[in-house]
C-alpha cells in the first residue's frame, strides 16, 4: 500500500490480545459504514466477499542447483467500477485472507478517490531478502505465468507493495509482455520510468500523507510552522511525507526504522537522514538527543503522529497512552478496530488510511492512463494533478464527516460505499 511502500519498513509489536485480521478489520469497517447508509443489505452481504481468489504454486531454482516451491495469491474483491488495482507484496506472512482484506481496503480506497477501479491484492509467502536478485526475478517471472489469465490493463493491474519495487514490476511487465506478443506496459504500475512508468509514483503515497497530514492540521486551526510531527517508519511513504511537511516547516521531531528511532524536540533535518531506499536501516545511525523504540515513538508528545510502517501498531495495548492530537495513517491498517474506538472516545481525530495514502493508487491511475495513451506526463503535472485530486476527495470526506457526526474513518467508508453501492445497484445482479 500503500499502496504503499516499495521497500517499508516492518517491526514487531506486542499485542495485548491475538490481532485482528486485516479480513476481520475490513468487514467491521464495511458494516460500521453500511449502518450509517441506506443500502440494500444484499449489496453489503456481497461486498463482504471477494469475487475471486486465485492460489497458486510457485518453484524456482535457487541458486545452489535446489528447487523451493512458494505459494502466491491475488485476490480480487469488486470490479463494479472499473478493473481490479492493487498491490502485490513479497513477505512471509502473506496468506490468503490477508490479500482478501487488504483487496477490500483498495476497493474502498480507490472509491474514494473517485477512480475508475475496483480493488485486489496479492502477494507471495517468500522473505524476499533471503533471495539473490536471479531468484527474485525468476520468481516474480514465474508468478507473472501462473496468474497471467487472471491480469490485465483492463482487468486487474498489479503495483508494488511491502516487499516489490519498480523493477519487479518491470519483470513481470516484461513476463506477460512476451508471453503476450506485444509490448503491453498497462498490465502493471509502479515501473521504472524508462520502461513506461510515471514520474513521481515512488514518491506519491507519502506526498498524498503529507498532503491530508496539512489539511488536518488547518481544519484543527493549528499552524503548520508550531506543529510537531513523529513517524513511525522510514520508508517510502514515511520519508516522502517526512521531507515534505519539513519543506512546509512542520517539526518533524522524531523518525523510525527496523531498529528504532530518534527523537529531537528541535526537529530534526529530515534530507540528511537517508531513506530506507537510499540506505537501509541508517536512522539510527544519525545524531540525536535521544532513541526510542518503535513502540515509544508512539506515545510521544507530538501534535502529528503517522504510523507509517506496518499494520496493527496501534492497539487497545497501547491508545490509551498515545499523546498525539492528530493521526494520520500512512500504513495500511496501522490502527486496530479497538484502537479506534479509544481514539474516538479520546476525541483523537484519525484519519484514515484509505485517504491519506491513496497517493499511490491515484498516480498508478495516472500511469496507466499514460500507458494506454501512450503519452508521458511531467514531474510537475504529476504533483498537481495528485494535489487536485487529493484535495477534492478530503472535502468530500469532510463533508460527509461534518454533516452526518461520525469519525473520519466512517466519514471516508461512508464516501466510498456510497459509490461502490450504487455501481452496483445500477448495474444490478447477473441472474
Amino acid at each position: 500500500m500503500a499502496s504503499t511502500s516499495t521497500t517499508e519498513t516492518e517491526q514487531a509489536t506486542e499485542e495485548s490480545t491475538e490481532p485482528e485480521s486485516a479480513l476481520e478489520t475490513a468487514r467491521r469497517q464495511l458494516q460500521h459504514a453500511a449502518d450509517h447508509l441506506d443500502i440494500d443489505p444484499n449489496i453489503v452481504e456481497r461486498l463482504k466477499h471477494p469475487k475471486s481468489v486465485h492460489e497458486v504454486t510457485v518453484p524456482i531454482e535457487r541458486d545452489d542447483g535446489g528447487v523451493d516451491v512458494f505459494t502466491g495469491y491475488r485476490a480480487q474483491h469488486d470490479s463494479v467500477r472499473g478493473p481490479h488495482k492493487g498491490g502485490l507484496r513479497y513477505h512471509p506472512e502473506v496468506t490468503r485472507d490477508e490479500c482478501v482484506g487488504l483487496g477490500m481496503w483498495m476497493t474502498w480506497k480507490c472509491a474514494v478517490m473517485d477512480l475508475p477501479f475496483g480493488g485486489a491484492k496479492g502477494g507471495i509467502s517468500v522473505n524476499p531478502k533471503e533471495l539473490s536478485e536471479r531468484e527474485k526475478e525468476q520468481l516474480t517471472r514465474r508468478f507473472t505465468e501462473e496468474i497471467r489469465d487472471v491480469i490485465g490493463p483492463t482487468v486487474d493491474i498489479p503495483a508494488p507493495d511491502m516487499g516489490t519495487d519498480p523493477q519487479t514490476m518491470a519483470w513481470l511487465m516484461d513476463a506477460y509482455s512476451m508471453q503476450e506478443g506485444e509490448t503491453i506496459p498497462g498490465v502493471v504500475t509502479g515501473k521504472p520510468p524508462v520502461v513506461g512508468g510515471s514520474k513521481g509514483r515512488d514518491s506519491a503515497p507519502g506526498r498524498s500523507v503529507a498532503i491530508i497530514a496539512r489539511e488536518a492540521i488547518d481544519y484543527y486551526d493549528m499552524e503548520i510552522q508550531q506543529t510537531s510531527v513523529g513517524i513511525q517508519g522510514y520508508g517510502s511513504v514515511g520519508a516522502n511525507a517526512a521531507r515534505l511537511l519539513d519543506e512546509w516547516g512542520a517539526n518533524v521531531v522524531a523518525l523510525s526504522d527496523v531498529n528504532g528511532g530518534i527523537y529531537d524536540t528541535n526537529g530534526l533535518d529530515t534530507h540528511s537522514i537517508p531513506t530506507h531506499h537510499e540506505e537501509p536501516e541508517a536512522v539510527m545511525t544519525h545524531d540525536a538527543p535521544q532513541t526510542v523504540s518503535n513502540e515509544e515513538l508512539l506515545e510521544l508528545d507530538v501534535d502529528v503522529l503517522i504510523p507509517a510502517a506496518i499494520g496493527n501498531v496501534l492497539t487497545d495495548g497501547n491508545a490509551s497512552a498515545v499523546q498525539a492530537d492528530i493521526i494520520v495513517e500512512g500504513a495500511n491498517g496501522p490502527t486496530t478496530t479497538t484502537a479506534s474506538e479509544i481514539f474516538a472516545e479520546r476525541g483523537i481525530p484519525v484519519i484514515p488510511d484509505i485517504l491519506a495514502n491513496a497517493g499511490g493508487v491515484t498516480v498508478s491511475y495516472f500511469e496507466w492512463l499514460q500507458d494506454i495513451n501512450r503519452r508521458a506526463w511531467s514531474l510537475e503535472r504529476v504533483n498537481d494533478e495528485l494535489e487536485t485530486e487529493m484535495l477534492t476527495a478530503w472535502n468530500d470526506v469532510r463533508e460527509e464527516f461534518e454533516s452526518r457526526d461520525v469519525t473520519w474513518r466512517d466519514a471516508a467508508y461512508i464516501v466510498a460505499l456510497s459509490r461502490v453501492a450504487e455501481a452496483h445497484d445500477a448495474r444490478g445482479l447477473w441472474p
